[in-house]
């Protein structure tokens, strides 16, 4: 390998946003992540909506009042 040209790596702990936390090898020194292995449905079987940025209730707020979209 030539000198100088490739990124450090280092020891890495990534955190998810259901709180766990692991370290792994990286270039990056710390990572945060929203979903991993613990809390993802096909990891865990059970069906969970991932809502990171509150669309589902946007969504739901936008329609609720039934008046989108319709002619008066």
């Amino acid at each position: 390998m030539k000198e100088g040209i490739h990124p450090d790596y280092v020891e890495t702990s990534v955190t998810c946003g259901c709180g766990t936390s692991f370290t792994t090898r990286g270039t990056r020194s710390e990572l945060k992540i929203d979903i991993c292995s613990e809390c993802h449905p096909f990891y865990t079987g059970k069906l969970k909506f991932v809502d990171t940025a509150g669309r589902i209730e946007k969504f739901k707020n936008k329609f609720a009042a039934g008046s989108y979209g319709t002619k008066k």
